[in-house]
């Protein structure tokens, strides 16, 4: 099963289940997971492949989803699921092939089809770095800025370097070789009823409007919204924001279906 990271304690309603984006963890999540928390019990996963959570050469959405329903159904059977980026697609694979399983779907900031760029650049950057000489999470920055200059993305990857063990916490020749599956989107039948929403910034185009076609054709229920002055990393450029969605979406109060 994967790694778990639980916040709060169960309660009335069901767990929220957190999947985190391509190269994150379930600690990215961390502060918005803790104050979501403060009412209700919170499961942010290390997806497969990444954190402390097995490894494994495949990284297919159907069988990330899977792993996601594994993890639901140790918690009670049913969840709120929130998933950002790869994790979006995860969410989204798992209400299409397991409906019983998810009560409210938020889909931060991706669509349910294929993309044509790739992050293969960001793995080629950690496969670059000399593990050998890193002494410090600062060594291994210095080298990664000669290929990544953004020092926001030099964090964020530097996220998974397990400095003293002198490796990556992701599976990075399994991710390189799924990468146009992580970018694709699988052809699944089926739709999800239940209430969905697709969560953006408002400064990213992962979300265009020829999409809203296709998203409303397999999650009917969908409602879309932006946040302002946000890019792709939605969650992390305004957490208060995002948490303030996400507080009113799956709020025990709001309208639903279901």
């Amino acid at each position: 099963m994967l790694n778990v990271v639980t916040h709060g304690a169960p309660g009335d309603q069901p767990p929220i289940l957190i999947a985190h984006g391509l190269f994150g963890s379930a600690r990215n999540w961390g502060v918005i997971a803790r104050r979501l928390a403060e009412g209700r019990h919170v499961l942010a996963v290390d997806m497969r492949n990444h954190g402390e959570s097995p490894w494994s050469d495949s990284h297919s959405y159907p069988d990330l989803a899977a792993d996601l329903a594994e993890v639901i159904a140790a918690h009670g059977g049913l969840a709120d699921v929130v998933g950002h980026s790869m994790g979006g697609k995860a969410a989204m694979a798992l209400a299409l092939t397991r409906p019983e399983a998810v009560r409210r779907l938020v889909v931060a900031d991706i669509a349910p089809v294929a993309y044509g760029h790739s992050q293969q650049p960001m793995i080629d950057a950690m496969r670059a770095v000399d593990l050998a000489r890193v002494e410090s999470r600062r060594d291994a920055d210095a080298q990664l800025a000669a290929i990544v200059p953004e020092e926001g993305v030099r964090a964020f990857l530097l996220q998974s370097l397990d400095v003293a063990g002198r490796r990556w916490r992701l599976n990075l020749d399994a991710l390189s070789a799924e990468m146009p599956l992580i970018v694709g989107w699988p052809d699944l039948s089926g739709s999800f009823g239940g209430p969905a929403l697709f969560l953006s910034g408002a400064r990213s185009d992962y979300v265009k409007p020829e999409h809203r076609d296709t998203i409303r054709s397999l999650f009917p229920a969908t409602r879309f919204a932006k946040i302002p002055g946000a890019g792709h990393w939605l969650h992390a450029e305004k957490p208060r924001e995002f948490e303030a969605a996400l507080r009113a979406f799956l709020s025990p109060d709001a309208s639903s279906g279901r």
